[in-house]
C-alpha cells in the first residue's frame, strides 16, 4: 500500500485570473458536502504562497511575478523531494499549473538517475517561454522550464536581464537541466495552444492524443498506448489540469476550452494510471471557484481526486 502525503500549494500567481488559491479550500469544501473525511486520512503539508505579490507591480511583463514563482518552485520541489526520500506519494493539490515546475523539480532532485516521464492531461500545451508568450502568464511555461526550452526561434520579446536570470533559475532549481525530455512527455486532451508551442511538439515529436483519439478509442486503449509510449521511462507523473475538461463542466477553471473530456472519461483515464506501478506522484490544479456555480468545479475535482487516491492504495 502507497503511503500517501498531501502536498497543498494555495499559489496562484502565475495564472491570468484571480481566485485559484481559493480551489484547494473548494475542494475541502466539497469533500465536507459529500461528507467525506478524506482530508483527516493523510498527512498534508501546506506550502507558503507568494500571493502577496498581487497586490505589487508587476517586474516582469513577458514572465509575471517570476521571483515568485522560483520561490514557490523551490519550495514545492523541497517539499516533494522530501516526500519521496521518505517513502511517500505525493498528491499535489495546487492552486495554477505554474506549480508543476516545482513538482518535476522535485521528483528529480529525489531520484537524479531516473528517467521521468509525464502525463500532461490539459487544454494547454503550457510550452510557452518568456521570449515568445502573448500573456507573460507563468501557468503557460511550466513543461518549457522543464525541458529546459528556450524556443528562441520563435522568440518575440526581448528580455531585460534580470527575468533573463530568474527564468534560467527556474530552470535549474535542483541544479538539473532539463528534468525531463520532450519525447518523455504525453499530452492528453490537448487542443488550445500557439504557433510557437505547435513548433516545440513538431521539433520535438511530442506525443498528443486528443480528446477525439480518447472518445474513439476508450480510455483504456489511450492508457496502454501512453504507458507503452513512455516504457524507457523509469517513473510517470500524471498531472492533472481541470481544464482539460469539457467547458460545459469546467466553468470554475480560468481557461475554458470547448471539445474537453468528460468527467467519467478524466475519472477512468487516471485512475488507470494510478495503478501502474511506475507512476510516482499526482497533481491536480487549476480549480477556481470564483469563476464557478455551486462548487461544481471542485466537486468534480474531488471525485477524480478520491477515486485517484483509493485506486493508488489498492495497488
Amino acid at each position: 500500500m502507497k503511503n500517501i502525503k498531501l502536498i497543498e500549494v494555495p499559489s496562484e500567481i502565475g495564472a491570468g485570473t484571480r481566485g485559484a488559491s481559493l480551489g484547494i479550500d473548494a475542494i475541502k469544501i466539497a469533500a465536507l458536502d459529500f461528507m467525506s473525511n478524506f482530508f483527516v486520512h493523510f498527512p498534508s503539508e501546506k506550502i507558503e504562497s507568494e500571493n502577496q505579490l498581487l497586490f505589487e507591480p508587476i517586474q516582469s511583463p513577458y514572465a509575471k511575478r517570476i521571483n515568485g514563482v522560483v520561490s514557490i518552485c523551490e519550495k514545492i520541489s523541497k517539499a516533494v523531494n522530501d516526500a519521496v526520500k521518505n517513502n511517500f506519494f505525493p498528491v499535489v493539490i495546487s492552486g495554477d499549473h505554474s506549480n508543476a515546475a516545482g513538482t518535476i523539480a522535485g521528483l528529480k532532485m529525489a531520484k537524479p538517475k531516473s528517467k521521468l516521464g509525464v502525463v500532461w492531461i490539459d487544454a494547454h500545451a503550457d510550452l510557452h517561454t518568456p521570449y515568445t508568450t502573448p500573456s507573460g502568464n507563468m501557468h503557460g511555461m511550466p513543461l518549457s522550464a522543464s525541458i529546459a526550452e528556450d524556443n528562441k526561434d520563435f522568440k518575440v520579446h526581448d528580455l531585460d536581464e534580470k527575468t533573463e536570470k530568474l527564468w534560467n533559475q527556474l530552470k535549474n532549481i535542483g541544479k538539473i537541466s532539463p528534468k525531463i525530455l520532450p519525447e518523455d512527455i504525453v499530452f492528453i486532451s490537448l487542443r488550445d495552444f500557439e504557433k510557437e508551442e505547435k513548433h516545440v511538439i513538431e521539433k520535438h515529436g511530442i506525443k498528443v492524443f486528443s480528446t477525439n483519439e480518447v472518445r474513439r478509442n476508450g480510455v483504456e486503449i489511450i492508457y496502454r498506448k501512453a504507458i507503452r509510449y513512455l516504457s524507457d521511462c523509469t517513473d510517470i507523473y500524471v498531472s492533472f489540469d481541470v481544464d482539460s475538461l469539457d467547458s460545459s463542466i469546467s466553468r470554475g477553471t480560468g481557461t475554458p476550452v470547448s471539445n474537453g473530456l468528460r468527467e467519467r472519461e478524466a475519472e477512468d483515464l487516471i485512475s488507470k494510471f494510478m495503478q501502474h506501478r511506475k507512476i510516482c506522484c499526482f497533481e491536480i490544479t487549476e480549480v477556481n471557484p470564483t469563476l464557478d456555480k455551486e462548487n461544481l468545479m471542485a466537486e468534480i475535482a474531488f471525485n477524480i481526486l478520491q477515486r485517484s487516491v483509493n485506486t493508488l492504495m489498492m495497488n
